[in-house]
């Protein structure tokens, strides 16, 4: 029997926008349990949806995104969970999504963590599937004042030139919508609570990847995201956005990272095979 459960993790949010994700997840007849991990100072959102499958926990120590979740995870470890979705409260999509992507997951044992095409309210695509970053693509690229040396970097670091129209692997999935294999994680660990926002679903990624699970791009449902950059206008979030990528990148390596480099060479070896 598969159980899913998933979580999203609240955070002084517009009650509107927050409602879609709720009622997106809530259509699945799949889903047994939704965690609503609030690190808001208060419990205001206490009251946001009436559904017996919805437990509220108010977290106002806020401990952050990665450690929030956790809460959950540990949750639906112990309810026997099969699949946990780890999904932002500015996310919506039609009924039948969860579905497929269960489907699909139940006929690749090996997949770790799948995302589906995320796209604007207005339709227009995310380009939310990347290679493993180096320090430059977390943190020089933003600085480079030179437009044209940035878009041929994220031609290649945003996997644009795939044309996101096919199914492929991806090291570097998106945390908007992370669908995970609960037995991956048991083995692998939760997200790295050191990492307080920003890097640790890249973190997570690259973990599965090494425990030989692979990280899916399936492009065949789509998902909507308001999607606001809020370390581009907030200079405590690009603070926070840095502090976390210096903590990537020293677990994980700044210059000299050959597995970072073996892993993305893998990638997009395999990625250019299939568009032969």
């Amino acid at each position: 029997m598969v159980i899913v459960t998933g979580s999203i993790v609240l955070y002084r949010n517009e009650r509107n926008i927050l409602l879609e994700a709720i009622g997106s997840f809530l259509l699945s007849g799949l889903v047994t349990k939704l965690y609503l991990i609030d690190n808001s100072p208060t419990d205001e959102l206490k009251d946001i949806a009436a559904d017996a499958r919805i437990e509220y926990i108010h977290n106002p120590s806020n401990p952050g995104f990665g450690a929030g979740h956790n809460i959950a995870l540990k949750l639906a470890i112990q309810q026997g969970a099969t699949y946990h979705l780890i999904l932002n409260p500015d996310v919506y999509y039609a009924e039948g999504v969860l579905e497929e992507l269960t489907d699909y997951l139940e006929k690749n044992a090996d997949i770790g963590n799948i995302m589906p095409k995320v796209l604007y309210p207005n339709n227009e695509i995310q380009r939310l599937c990347k290679l493993l970053p180096t320090p430059y693509d977390w943190i020089g690229r933003r600085f480079n004042p030179f437009k044209k040396m940035v878009e041929r970097r994220n031609d290649l670091f945003e996997l644009r030139f795939t044309g996101y129209d096919h199914i492929m692997d991806v090291p570097y999935l998106s945390g908007c919508f992370m669908y995970l294999r609960i037995s991956a994680l048991k083995e692998i660990g939760l997200f790295d609570e050191g990492i307080f926002m920003y890097g640790e679903e890249t973190d997570l990624c690259r973990r599965l990847i090494d425990a030989a699970y692979r990280t899916v791009f399936y492009p065949k449902v789509h998902i909507y995201h308001h999607f606001e950059k809020g370390s581009h206008k907030s200079w405590r979030l690009t603070k926070i956005g840095m502090q976390s990528a210096i903590y990537y990148f020293n677990k994980w390596g700044w210059f000299f990272d050959w597995k970072r480099r073996l892993i993305n060479k893998d990638i997009l070896r395999k990625i250019n095979s299939q568009n032969k």
